[in-house]
């Protein structure tokens, strides 16, 4: 039977291979009161993006403390960052949810001109609850690790820092030029980092594409249907793991 996976809030030693780990807040609550735990109870824990199996040592409603055992084989995260243009934040919850099932490294979301002004007003205040949903889905979907999620930003500031090796826009202007056909002729695509950027209800404004053609994004598409941002997200998602 496969052993239900957790994600350590702490670790010791502070090292690359941890021998303890604890669990702490909703997590250890769970454990203590629905899940009964107690002492001597196995489980597949992820301390420092290792993933060990565990033994309960200690068991209270404000922590549980594992010693970590031996190591386990795990897949690593997708070298795929997200730039998710904000949207209405049910949608937008439910793309970061399954970017994290399908094994994103980081996504940013995106405050674009055509981000409605109450959502991108309210947005840096659901900055925590979207990291504990990519928390919670990591878990559901075994994944070692946890994407990053940073706090929301501009689109002109995170093309300033952006650094990936391959930059792909899905835009809804571009006709020709596929994200298949894109990322088979990058070079040495299966190691090369990856940005895609998603925009919001409406697509962005023609000074936002240009912005993207500035600092060399390539422009794709996805087929002649128009999708909603959060299928436009998973969609380019899983064409990019099949081919990375």
């Amino acid at each position: 039977m496969t052993r239900r996976r957790w994600i350590a809030n702490a670790w010791s030693p502070q090292t690359a291979h941890p021998t303890e780990a604890s669990l702490t807040g909703e997590q250890a609550q769970h454990l203590a009161r629905v899940l009964r735990a107690e002492p001597g109870q196995i489980y597949d824990v992820v301390a420092n993006g290792f993933l060990h199996r565990a033994e309960i040592v200690s068991v209270s409603e404000q922590e549980v403390r594992f010693l970590l055992h031996e190591e386990l084989e795990t897949d690593a995260a997708l070298p795929i960052h997200l730039l998710l243009a904000v949207f209405k934040f049910d949608h937008f919850e439910w793309a970061i949810e399954k970017a994290t099932e399908l094994g994103v490294a980081r996504i940013t979301p995106i405050l674009a001109r055509r981000t409605e002004k109450h959502l991108a007003l309210a947005a840096p205040k659901r900055v925590e609850r979207w990291r504990r949903i990519a928390l919670e889905s990591s878990k559901q979907s075994r994944r070692t690790d946890i994407p990053d999620i940073d706090d929301p930003i501009t689109l002109a500031a995170a093309l300033a820092r952006e650094s990936a090796a391959t930059r792909i826009l899905l835009s809804e202007t571009e006709q020709s030029l596929t994200l298949v056909s894109t990322l088979k002729s990058s070079a040495d695509q299966s190691n090369a980092d990856l940005a895609l950027a998603i925009g919001p209800e409406g697509g962005w404004t023609p000074e936002e594409m240009a912005l993207f053609t500035t600092h060399n994004w390539t422009h794709v598409t996805l087929g002649p249907r128009i999708l909603r941002a959060e299928t436009a997200a998973i969609a380019a998602i899983a064409i990019a793991s099949a081919q990375m």
